[in-house]
């Protein structure tokens, strides 16, 4: 049975009630409700569930774009075969994101390649999810435009909006040494965010090691003591994940065929001889 049409009249109300996110199946639930005699409160409810759902799943997209979160990076399509080792009970309580509730830190450690990156944008992603606003940077990244921030005055406002985010995600942190400015923004960034809100670091170096990289021993050494305290570390070992995203040529059918030029005929060949 042909679903019913719907009145011009209910279509303008519901725009102007700016539900118009309905209208795409609204004549097919009002159909199969028909059909199935179902009481007008549980129809009712099914389209605002409906409408619930597609709104959260926007917003959720908005804040992940802001985020500058990969959309490709989300933990559904992390790959359950790699040849790595992590603690999937940990991971398991991550994923609850209670974590992120307690305003507890986050450190993601491993080797190059092995997913640490994935990882933490794909527990952005989640955030974004549960309604929690989130920012993702290279650690060098962030570092840069801190340094810019102090040449045109934006700097309190940068550092503002990085130490008031719910989640603040710093990927490949202490790869090299820092200046002295940019070591006092770090440590200013994990004092003012810790116990207030959650930060996720990952790092090819233990928490030891990060020390090291900054340009003075007293400040790295009250800030990641204060971070490391406050943190659950989740270390992943084991083979590169990065071959298994590599492109491959048989997933991606057989080549177009070369064009090959025609050769030209004998009446061709007169007329370029005697241009």
């Amino acid at each position: 049975m042909k679903a019913p049409s719907l009145s011009p009249e209910l279509v303008s109300a519901l725009k102007r009630l700016r539900l118009g996110g309905l209208l795409p199946t609204l004549a097919e639930r009002l159909e199969l409700a028909h059909k199935h005699s179902t009481p007008y409160q549980d129809v009712l409810l099914m389209l605002l569930s409906d409408e619930i759902s597609r709104r959260d799943s926007g917003s959720s997209q908005r804040r992940a774009q802001q985020a500058g979160l990969d959309p490709d990076l989300v933990l559904a399509r992390w790959d359950s075969t790699a040849k790595v080792t992590y603690d999937r009970g940990l991971v398991a309580e991550l994923c609850s994101l209670r974590f992120v509730s307690d305003h507890r830190n986050l450190t993601i450690l491993g080797p190059v390649g092995v997913g640490k990156t994935h990882w933490s944008q794909g527990l952005g992603h989640l955030c974004c999810e549960a309604g929690y606003n989130v920012r993702f940077s290279r650690a060098d990244a962030l570092l840069r435009s801190l340094r810019q921030s102090r040449m045109d005055n934006s700097r309190e406002a940068l550092m503002t909006a990085l130490a008031t985010v719910d989640v603040l995600i710093l990927d490949d942190f202490a790869l090299e040494p820092m200046g002295r400015e940019e070591s006092r923004d770090i440590y200013q960034l994990l004092v003012e965010r810790n116990g207030r809100f959650s930060t996720v670091i990952t790092s090819n170096r233990d928490t030891a090691e990060w020390i090291a990289t900054f340009d003075d021993a007293m400040l790295a050494q009250s800030a990641v003591d204060r971070f490391k305290n406050n943190a659950y570390d989740l270390i992943i070992d084991g083979e590169s994940y990065r071959p298994r995203l590599k492109p491959k040529l048989e997933a991606m059918g057989p080549p177009p065929p070369v064009p090959v030029p025609k050769s030209p005929t004998p009446a061709r060949r007169a007329a370029s001889a005697r241009r």
